[in-house]
């Protein structure tokens, strides 16, 4: 069991260079993944299902406990980053099938690795995940009437097939999660400790796939989709946090807002891509995919160590205190 965790956790910090290595093969030589591309959905599916085993009760406490971090954090989820793509498409003249995936992965539900990015950053964690929860479980009817909503003028799209699609790809899985979890309860510890494992060779497989299918488009506009998902994902994580400062969250909640708003799950939004639109539609999510990983783990280590920091202060002023009071 401990060989499976540290497993799972060397997957997890390694994931970005997975993606990265896979991505880069899937460019090199397309006719190794193209296969995968008709299993997206199900892949999705099974991370989705491994995060419904981790759900809990407790995870929903904080709604009671703490309404307003949580409010300010799902409508930040799904206000900013859709608007902020929307806004991104129409400045840069973005092609009809980017601009509507650029909008998709903006549109999505916050993902897991946010509540991991909160944690290392020393923010309020149990804020993260209630987020996170609450943002996915509202993804079927939310996700595919904002893409409606926004993306209409580009290409054609129907809420109801994608929210179909939500459902069988998110809710679903979810559900079954939950209802395993409850059946066998403590049984389920082996599985939860694979599921990072197979979490991330479901999101880099999906990724493989997505790079694969729409190579020599990728090669043409690349460059451009890259530098619109980091201007993306950068003025996420930076409105997150002011709009979350604005409204007087403390700043442990100011920087789980920062980080969930800033981090999408990509794999749906490659998976809904692939299923709706297009492979090329599917490229904003797959290199969202890469980035969030790279800029999350950055900015989590920055307010981590800035943390520690405070916290050394703290230390040694409260023993020079304590130091003069003896004297």
């Amino acid at each position: 069991m401990d060989m499976l965790e540290k497993v799972g956790k060397f997957a997890g910090n390694t994931f970005a260079l997975w993606v990265l290595l896979l991505a880069g093969l899937a460019l090199y030589s397309p006719d190794l993944f193209t296969w995968i591309g008709p299993y997206v959905s199900l892949l999705l599916g099974i991370v989705m299902f491994g995060m419904g085993m981790t759900l809990s009760v407790g995870d929903f406490k904080l709604v009671l406990k703490e309404p307003k971090g949580v409010i300010i954090g799902v409508l930040a989820q799904f206000i900013i980053m859709p608007s902020l793509a929307y806004v991104l498409a129409k400045v840069l003249q973005l092609s009809p099938e980017v601009a509507v995936g650029v909008i998709l992965v903006g549109s999505c539900p916050g993902g897991t690795a946010s509540n991991v990015m909160t944690f290392l950053s020393k923010g309020n964690t149990a804020l993260s995940v209630t987020i996170t929860s609450i943002t996915t479980l509202l993804a079927p009817i939310l996700t595919p009437a904002i893409i409606y909503f926004l993306a209409s003028e580009w290409l054609n799209v129907s809420a109801g097939d994608m929210f179909l699609s939500v459902v069988k790809m998110v809710l679903i899985p979810i559900i079954l999660g939950i209802i395993v979890k409850l059946i066998f309860k403590n049984k389920t510890k082996a599985v939860n400790g694979a599921m990072p494992i197979v979490s991330v060779v479901a999101i880099v497989a999906i990724v493989a796939a997505v790079v694969s299918g729409s190579r020599d488009k990728i090669l043409d506009t690349g460059l451009l989709i890259f530098a619109v998902v980091i201007l993306h994902n950068s003025l996420g994580l930076l409105l997150g946090f002011f709009v979350a400062k604005l409204l007087k969250l403390n700043y442990e909640d100011q920087k789980a807002v920062s980080i969930e708003v800033g981090m999408q799950n990509s794999g749906l939004g490659a998976a809904l891509a692939m299923a709706h639109f297009s492979p090329l539609a599917a490229v904003p999510s797959a290199i969202f995919s890469v980035w969030h990983n790279i800029s999350g783990p950055i900015l989590a280590s920055y307010w981590g160590w800035k943390a520690d920091r405070q916290k050394e202060r703290e230390e040694s002023t409260k023993e020079k205190v304590e130091e003069h009071q003896a004297s």
